[in-house]
């Protein structure tokens, strides 16, 4: 049985093919500050895409993406806006926070949801 570390990793390597499949460009993975974790860090065009990689093998406990509670999405923001005072200078481009959900086992199925959730800078 595969660990979940293991899993994680796979879903957050499906989640960056799809989206480069998709026209984005990957700027980083797995960005981590004191205030919490990026899992990738995107550009889709000129704007930066935070991206938070979910993954569940079933469904019964809801959609991968549901799993994203009020407090995680604060730590996101918070680490993107590390990020973006350390990495990009005083003129940060437009960004928006997606969230790549991925469910399945076998056959997986990915739901992308672009501007899952919104940050006041």
């Amino acid at each position: 049985m595969p660990l979940p570390a293991d899993a994680g990793a796979r879903a957050e390597e499906t989640a960056r093919l799809f989206l480069e499949r998709q026209g984005l460009r990957l700027v980083e993975r797995n960005y981590r500050c004191r205030l919490g974790e990026i899992d990738l860090i995107m550009r889709d065009g000129a704007t930066l895409a935070f991206v938070e990689v979910r993954y569940r093998r079933r469904s019964g406990f809801g959609s991968p993406a549901e799993s994203i509670t009020a407090a995680k999405q604060r730590r996101i923001i918070a680490a993107a806006m590390h990020f973006l005072q350390w990495k990009q200078g005083r003129k940060p481009p437009p960004c928006r926070f997606d969230v790549l959900a991925i469910a399945g086992k076998e056959t997986q199925n990915i739901d992308w949801i672009k501007d899952a959730f919104q940050a006041d800078f």
